[in-house]
């Protein structure tokens, strides 16, 4: 009898839930002197939606996402969004003067407007990151509880919000705050200029204890993931330096004795999607992905990655490219540089960590001028940034053979390559066969000159 009445009730909670499940959000609002198109992203930029603003500014959209932080933006102006299902918030702004005019109202919009007063605070008590990363430890440790300490005061004075996601959000402060911890000591390093600075014993004892398989906080905060993603990388770390392992086959190796199927999946697949195109061991990190992966789905998609990039693999011929226009004059083909080892660098003018490499590609080309390898650089900037690159290579006084791809990221050399991000340094020996796919870059000059003195070069 007992067991009865107990599925009863069950069934009458699954059929309330049923009734009440709402499994999307409404935004809609009104956005004048619109001059672009505005859009609604995730922070991981996996969801991308394009809102449907008609000539008066007003618009209405009905999206079925996942619950958490959105970025509102035209390409100039942003504001985050927290959107959850069965909310139904609405959003006015003047696009000419956007950060002074945006209001959010409606049903769920408690929880955005809490994330301007969250920045606010944070920002008045952070100040200047690089001199808050400068403090010493005791300094720094007593600022970050003071952050956490403000930012709970001011969840605790923000009305509406519910109980559901105060609790989380709590949890999330104080992920932030540990967080903080965990990145001292590489920033800390850097912005105080101290080579080889370590944190003292105890500085990190309040990550003691924490555990790194709760798939709830994985879902809501993205500073809980980011401590779970440094904690199996130095892991990884670790692991490589004491056997025959490259880092990032490590990392994958690492992240795959996660317990938890949500969290482990997730983070191996999010990392494998680019992660398989830069590897340097593309058989190894294969293997360790789908030796940890249990998504069939997730197993499908990287293995069809994988079978493309066999053919971009060592020892393969490389794809050709034919016809890019060089900046000296007349086009350029893959074939004309046959007969020297070629180094290929695909980078674009708005790529920072591309200008980062540019000191050391030039030294590079200093070093082996004469030699029997010839440095090319291949812009994958836009046809309407061209005379961009025309004044860049002048104003940086770019060495090596210059060209611009066809159509960008479209242009199939790229494509066949799977270039995903750059910059991406590729070596092919005299014959246009692939020495490697992703080799080292100019600035990790003692790993390329060991290739390189291997190759005879």
């Amino acid at each position: 009898m007992r067991k009865i009445i107990y599925l009863m009730a069950l069934a009458f909670v699954f059929v309330s839930w049923q009734k009440k499940e709402t499994d999307y959000a409404i935004i809609s609002g009104t956005i004048t002197h619109k001059s672009a198109d505005w859009k609604i992203v995730s922070k991981d930029q996996s969801f991308s939606h394009t809102l449907k603003i008609n000539a008066q500014g007003k618009f209405s959209d009905t999206l079925k996402i996942r619950e958490g932080i959105y970025f509102l933006y035209d390409g100039k102006n942003f504001a985050q969004l927290y959107i959850e299902n069965g909310a139904a918030i609405i959003i006015n702004a003047d696009a000419a003067d956007f950060n002074k005019t945006i209001k959010f109202t409606g049903k769920g919009s408690e929880a955005t407007n809490y994330l301007a007063v969250k920045q606010q605070t944070e920002d008045k008590i952070v100040g200047d990151q690089k001199a808050f990363y400068m403090l010493e430890e005791a300094e720094f440790k007593a600022k970050s509880k003071e952050i956490k300490t403000g930012l709970e005061t001011a969840l605790g004075g923000v009305k509406g919000l519910s109980e559901s996601y105060k609790t989380k959000e709590k949890k999330n402060i104080n992920y932030s705050y540990l967080l903080r911890l965990d990145n001292y000591e590489k920033y800390h390093e850097y912005f105080a200029a101290k080579p080889g600075f370590k944190v003292s014993q105890g500085f990190l004892n309040d990550l003691d204890g924490l555990s790194y398989e709760n798939f709830e906080d994985f879902n809501f905060s993205e500073d809980y993931r980011k401590i779970i993603v440094s904690y199996y990388a130095r892991q990884a770390e670790i692991m490589s330096k004491s056997g025959s392992i490259a880092e990032d086959v490590a990392t994958i190796k690492s992240i795959g004795s996660i317990s938890n199927e949500g969290i482990k999946n997730e983070l191996l697949y999010s990392m494998a999607g680019v992660g398989i195109t830069t590897t340097t061991d593309l058989k190894g990190y294969y293997k360790e992905f789908m030796a940890a992966s249990t998504n069939e789905e997730n197993k499908k998609t990287i293995t069809q990655s994988y079978n493309k990039l066999l053919i971009v693999d060592i020892g393969q011929p490389s794809p050709k490219f034919e016809g890019y226009e060089n900046n000296d004059g007349g086009k350029t083909s893959l074939a004309d540089l046959k007969g020297k080892y070629v180094y290929i660098d695909v980078w674009a003018t708005w790529c920072g960590p591309c200008m980062a490499e540019l000191p050391f590609l030039k030294k590079m080309e200093e070093k082996y001028e004469g030699k029997n390898i010839t440095f090319v650089s291949i812009s994958a900037d836009k046809a309407s940034a061209h005379d961009k690159w025309k004044k860049m290579i002048i104003d940086k006084k770019l060495g090596g053979i210059q060209l611009i791809a066809d159509k960008d990221f479209d242009s199939q050399f790229l494509k066949d390559y799977s270039i995903m991000a750059i910059p991406r340094f590729i070596l092919l020996d005299p014959s246009g066969k692939i020495v490697s796919s992703n080799a080292p870059r100019p600035a990790e000059e003692d790993k390329i000159v060991k290739l390189f003195t291997d190759l005879g070069i």
